[in-house]
C-alpha cells in the first residue's frame, strides 16, 4: 500500500479515537443519567445507526451471511450470546469509568490490550512474536508487576479490558463473525438488556422528557459513536494492519488526557507503572514504524 495513499486513512483513525475520547467526556454531561443509562441509551442508538452505516458501505450481506449459517452451525447459538456480552460490558465500562473516577483505570487497560493482543496471538494462534515485541511484552511486565506491588493487584476495570477484549477478538475469530455484520448482530443482540437499562428508571425518564438539552445530548451520543465507529471502519479498510495498529495508541493517551481533566491523576508511586507500559508502547512502535518503511522501499 503506497503511504500516499493511506492519508485518508490516517485521518479517519486519528478523528475516530478524537471522538472516542470526546465520548469518553461526553457521559459526564449526562447526569442525571448515571454509567448503566448512558450505556443504554448509547445502544439503543447505535444500533439503528451502525444498520444506515451498513446499507451505505453495502455490508448487509454480512450479516445475511451469519444468519445463513445459524441452522447449520450450533457453535453460533452460543457464540453469538457470548459475544454480544464480552463487547457488551466493555460499552458499558467505557461509558460508567469517566463518570466514577475509574478513567485512567480504564485507559490503562487500553494501553496494555495491544501487548494482550500479541501474546494472545502467540499463545492461541502461534503467531510469531519478533525481538521488539518480545522487549515490549517485558517492558510491559515491568509496570504491571510495579502495580501488583504497589496496590497488590490491578484494578478490576484494567483487567476486563485487557483480558476482556482479546477474548472478544478471539472468540469473533473462533465463529467467523470478525466484521462489521458481526458488531451489528452483538448489539443487537444486547438491545433488550440496553432498554431495560435505558429505561428502567421512571423519574429519570421524566427527567430527560421534561429536558430538551437531555434529550439532544442522547441523540448527540448515538451519531458520535455511529460516526466514530464509521471512521474507524473506513480507517480498517484503508491501511495495512501494522499502520492501523500503530494509530490505535491514540486513543488511550486521549483518554489519559480526559480523565486528568476530569480530575483524576496518576500518584507518585504509579508512575513506574505508567512509565514502564509507555516505554512497551514506544518500542511496538518503533517496530510499526520499522514495518512500514519497509513496505514503503517495497512498494517503491
Amino acid at each position: 500500500m503506497h503511504t500516499h495513499n493511506s492519508l485518508p486513512g490516517v485521518l479517519s483513525s486519528l478523528g475516530a479515537s478524537a471522538l472516542f475520547a470526546t465520548l469518553y467526556y461526553y457521559t459526564t454531561l449526562l447526569q442525571p443519567l448515571d454509567g448503566q443509562q448512558v450505556y443504554g441509551w448509547r445502544i439503543l442508538l447505535t444500533a439503528p445507526c451502525l444498520a444506515l452505516l451498513l446499507l451505505g458501505f453495502g455490508r448487509l450481506s454480512e450479516v445475511r451471511a451469519i444468519l445463513a449459517r445459524l441452522p447449520a452451525e450450533p457453535r453460533l447459538w452460543l457464540g453469538l450470546p457470548l459475544s454480544s456480552a464480552l463487547v457488551g460490558v466493555q460499552l458499558w465500562l467505557f461509558m460508567w469509568a469517566p463518570i466514577n473516577g475509574h478513567g485512567l483505570d480504564v485507559s490503562l487497560g487500553y494501553f496494555l490490550l495491544p501487548l494482550a493482543l500479541v501474546l494472545t496471538g502467540r499463545l492461541l494462534f502461534g503467531e510469531a512474536i519478533s525481538r521488539l515485541q518480545r522487549l515490549a511484552c517485558l517492558l510491559a511486565a515491568v509496570g504491571v508487576g510495579n502495580e501488583l506491588l504497589r496496590a497488590s493487584s490491578l484494578s478490576w476495570p484494567v483487567l476486563v479490558v485487557a483480558l476482556g477484549y482479546p477474548g472478544y477478538f478471539a472468540l469473533r475469530r473462533w465463529i467467523g463473525t470478525a466484521n462489521l455484520g458481526g458488531l451489528w448482530l452483538d448489539l443487537v443482540i444486547s438491545l433488550p438488556v440496553a432498554a431495560a437499562f435505558a429505561l428502567a428508571d421512571g423519574e429519570t425518564l421524566r427527567q430527560v422528557a421534561a429536558s430538551p438539552r437531555l434529550l439532544v445530548l442522547i441523540f448527540g451520543l448515538g451519531a458520535l459513536s455511529a460516526v466514530a465507529l464509521a471512521l474507524m471502519i473506513i480507517a480498517g479498510k484503508r491501511l495495512n494492519l501494522a499502520l492501523f495498529g500503530l494509530l490505535s495508541y491514540v486513543e488511550p493517551v486521549l483518554l489519559v488526557v480526559v480523565s486528568l481533566l476530569l480530575g483524576e491523576s496518576i500518584a507518585p508511586q504509579q508512575w513506574l507503572t505508567y512509565g514502564a507500559i509507555w516505554l512497551a508502547i514506544a518500542v511496538l512502535v518503533l517496530e510499526g514504524l520499522r514495518a512500514l518503511r519497509k513496505m514503503g522501499k517495497r512498494a517503491a
